[in-house]
């Protein structure tokens, strides 16, 4: 798995800096004040304030720190120095106190032994995870006692079909279950610029949402609850329409396909 994971950190080195350019993530916006969380994590997660937070693959920082201007105590994890180093100029430039720590999601007990009372991640970030199972475990491994685990992400159903299409209706080209050797993707762009050149190849496993749910359960937490959406964050099919509430659906199928999911656990 090792050159696999390998790759992948050099894609996220070399987008980053792209991604901190982009309008997506509006890095000029954020530093005048505005948040970039969504609806869902604000309304499912409630109130932050003064409870400490651990944010896994939290890329650049900006949820992070979103977080932290809610009241959190907030520390984010991820594997990209590029995206560690960007995350601490933003908290600097932003003055907004956080904590950050390059790491591979499972050495992080290396290097990190705190509990959290919630533990977050969100929005593309299990696909990368070539162990779905060892996630689950590190998940449980930072959640405090009567701590809570919060995770708003892709639904891995929409990951079957052709991103690439140019138009409706979806079709199926990705495998839904898990195996072991990841599908190669050579990017022709990157979600936050589709016209950015991006040279190096990634690798994505696909795991299920009864593994994603079971790996949560296996390790220890109480599931609360588990929740499904027809609508997604950013534009993730070209052949996609943006509605007035700022979710992004598919046209013609506006309630037949779930987009999202999110869930959250207790530890007991």
């Amino acid at each position: 798995m090792e050159r696999y994971v390998q790759a992948n950190l050099q894609h996220w080195n070399e987008v980053t800096p792209l991604h901190v350019g982009s309008r997506f993530y509006d890095v000029e916006g954020f530093k005048a004040g505005r948040r970039s969380l969504h609806a869902i994590e604000l309304v499912e997660l409630g109130n932050v304030t003064g409870k400490s937070l651990l944010h896994l693959q939290c890329h650049f920082g900006l949820d992070t720190l979103s977080w932290a201007r809610l009241g959190a105590r907030v520390t984010g994890v991820d594997f990209s120095g590029a995206a560690v180093t960007q995350a601490q100029m933003l908290s600097y430039e932003a003055n907004i106190p956080a904590a950050f720590i390059c790491s591979n999601l499972y050495d992080l007990p290396k290097v990190l032994d705190t509990q959290f009372d919630i533990v977050f991640t969100s929005y593309g970030v299990l696909s990368w995870l070539p162990d779905i199972r060892r996630w689950g475990e590190i998940v449980a491994r930072y959640t405090k006692p009567g701590g809570t685990f919060y995770i708003a992400e892709i639904h891995p159903i929409s990951y079957i079909f052709d991103d690439d299409a140019a138009a409706g209706p979806p079709a199926v080209k990705n495998p839904y279950f898990y195996s072991p050797e990841p599908e190669k993707w050579q990017p022709a762009g990157s979600y936050a610029d589709r016209a950015a050149k991006v040279l190096n190849p990634t690798y994505n496993w696909s795991h299920s949402l009864s593994d994603i749910v079971n790996a949560v359960i296996n390790a220890g937490l109480r599931l609360e609850f588990l929740h499904e959406f027809p609508y997604t964050v950013y534009q993730q099919f070209p052949f996609m329409e943006q509605g007035a509430d700022g979710f992004w659906r598919l046209k013609g199928y506006e309630t037949s396909i779930p987009l999202l999911f999110s869930l959250k656990a207790t530890k007991p």
